[in-house]
């Protein structure tokens, strides 16, 4: 028996996930991981016979599933055991999608969102006869609303769901549904920006950034990079006014510092906007930065709200380095190449948002990592909206990098490591402060201090890249709508890699999108 949800209201698609008979998913009274928390002997070492596979830290949930060969019935019994602990919440089955195998996590919340002309008071009374509260009411969605099912109610949040869906007055209605979120990364020479030569090797496959900034150089304007965390303090962002409007979508605050581990953002705003004073410039180097700290998982209500807040904070570009799990690229019988995660109608909702209300109206430019499985983004709910901007990784000898992902969705390609032993060992970019980040004061990897890393790399560099890029076109002309900006980073890009690219009559290759960004000729454009 699956579990379906749809999205895209009455009409949309419909998905399936299935009972997971080797999983366990695990919610805490203390909102801690389980891994964090007293439990009985006999409950600790029963769990000790399973391996997390999934954190959803905001919330205190973890997946657990069986080691190799356990069978089903064992996972069943420490199912049992973990039941009568007090200190958890619950100990229930977990979801899984059904071609990759990944897990899911249901909450027992969902997305709502009713025709226009009813009042709220019918909304919630419709609301009340399904047994829901309104937990917040969503700005961006017109009548719409974040809401919670009893504590118990376990998956029959399905079947309220689907039901609710079949009301008149319902446009859009579906579960939150939670996967892992990867972090595109994959592991004081820029040579992105500007020829470079490198261990007496000239490299010569950047995106001429350095020629733009003669006419523009990113002034006044804003790019919002919604990820895992930032370090103010950092001397690359101490620049007057550099720091605008942060915020922690995920802790529901306005201090977006990095928690435990989290390093990946910090590097993605050095790409795109580092001011270039002290030891690492990012493409535009005079744009403000919005950092958004999501730290929750995919498909969380959490992910929509930042786009709203960047929109109505005057973000100009956002740009975003995560989406759904990536299958191994150097093993093509992964599974997860073939998992297809589509967009949650919250989320697609707060992407229009932020397209049509944002920019006074001329849109946000959002710019999406296109992936590091060497699959298909046409996979990739998230990186396939034709409202976002999929950007892939070239290496620096002009050919597609080993990992990246190819496809129609992808619009663009802009430098960054290779994943195979390459002349460069990856992007030069803004780190933790001290000790914290990717360079823990090794010089191979930067700096003696900590303070830069030159092991930065993946379609998480090569999103923030295209951003800066954007920041660019748009510092030179501000009243560019942001499909205009779209256009232009089409028309700007160089063709690489001619015979491998296979590019179609219209100029596009599912390599590199149209090619490699040039931002001068970028600048040019607009």
């Amino acid at each position: 028996m699956g579990f379906t949800f749809r999205y895209g209201g009455k009409q949309g698609k419909s998905y399936e996930l299935q009972p997971s008979k080797d999983s366990i998913v695990i919610g805490t009274q203390s909102y801690h991981l389980a891994t964090h928390i007293p439990l009985s002997p006999k409950a600790r070492g029963a769990l000790d016979r399973l391996v997390p596979v999934m954190d959803v830290r905001p919330v205190g949930i973890q997946v657990f599933a069986a080691r190799h060969r356990e069978p089903p019935a064992s996972v069943h019994r420490v199912r049992t055991l973990l039941k009568r602990e007090h200190e958890l919440r619950f100990a229930g089955m977990a979801l899984r999608d059904p071609k990759s195998g990944a897990p899911v996590v249901y909450s027992e919340n969902a997305f709502v969102k009713f025709r226009e002309g009813l009042s709220k008071d019918d909304c919630e009374k419709l609301l009340k006869r399904y047994k829901l509260s309104v937990k917040r009411e969503l700005s961006y969605g017109g009548l719409a609303f974040f809401v919670g099912a009893p504590e118990g109610t376990g998956t029959e949040i399905f079947g309220i769901t689907s039901r609710l869906l079949e009301e008149d007055n319902v446009e859009l209605c579906h579960p939150e549904l939670l996967r892992k979120m990867s972090y595109r990364q994959m592991f004081p020479e820029q040579w992105h920006l500007k020829q470079t030569t490198i261990h007496q090797r000239v490299i010569n496959e950047h995106a001429n950034v350095e020629a733009a900034w003669v006419a523009s150089d990113g002034g006044d304007i804003t790019i919002a990079v919604i990820d895992d965390g930032f370090d103010l303090r950092h001397e690359e962002f101490q620049s007057q006014g550099k720091i605008v409007s942060p915020k922690d979508v995920t802790r529901n605050t306005n201090d977006p510092s990095p928690g435990a581990g989290d390093r990946h953002g910090h590097a993605c705003a050095g790409v795109a906007c580092a001011d270039g004073l002290h030891g690492a410039s990012g493409v535009a180097p005079r744009a403000r930065l919005m950092p958004i700290r999501l730290a929750s998982a995919l498909g969380s209500q959490d992910e929509a709200d930042a786009f709203v807040w960047a929109a109505d904070h005057g973000a100009d570009v956002i740009t975003c380095s995560w989406g759904p799990q990536d299958g191994k690229w150097w093993d093509a019988s992964d599974p997860l190449h073939q998992e297809v995660a589509p967009l949650p109608d919250s989320t697609r909702l707060a992407i229009d948002h932020a397209r049509n209300r944002g920019r006074g109206g001329k849109g946000c430019v959002i710019v999406w990592a296109a992936g590091n499985g060497n699959e298909s983004a046409d996979n990739d709910g998230y990186a396939s909206n034709p409202n976002v901007i999929a950007v892939a990784a070239c290496n620096d000898v002009g050919k597609r990098s080993a990992y990246s992902d190819k496809g129609r969705a992808v619009w663009c390609s802009f430098p960054s490591n290779d994943g195979t032993p390459s002349l460069t060992p990856g992007i030069w970019t803004t780190d933790l402060t001290g000790k914290a980040g990717y360079n823990d004061g090794d010089t191979k990897k930067g700096d003696a201090a900590g303070n830069y890393t030159n092991s930065f790399g993946g379609t998480s560099s090569a999103a923030p890249g295209a951003a800066g890029v954007a920041a660019l076109v748009l510092s030179k002309n501000p009243k560019l709508r942001w499909d205009e900006v779209k256009d232009i980073l089409r028309r700007c890009c160089d063709r690489i890699d001619s015979s491998g690219g296979r590019y179609d009559s219209k100029g596009h290759s599912n390599n590199y999108g149209y090619g490699r960004l040039n931002a001068k000729k970028a600048v040019d454009l607009a």
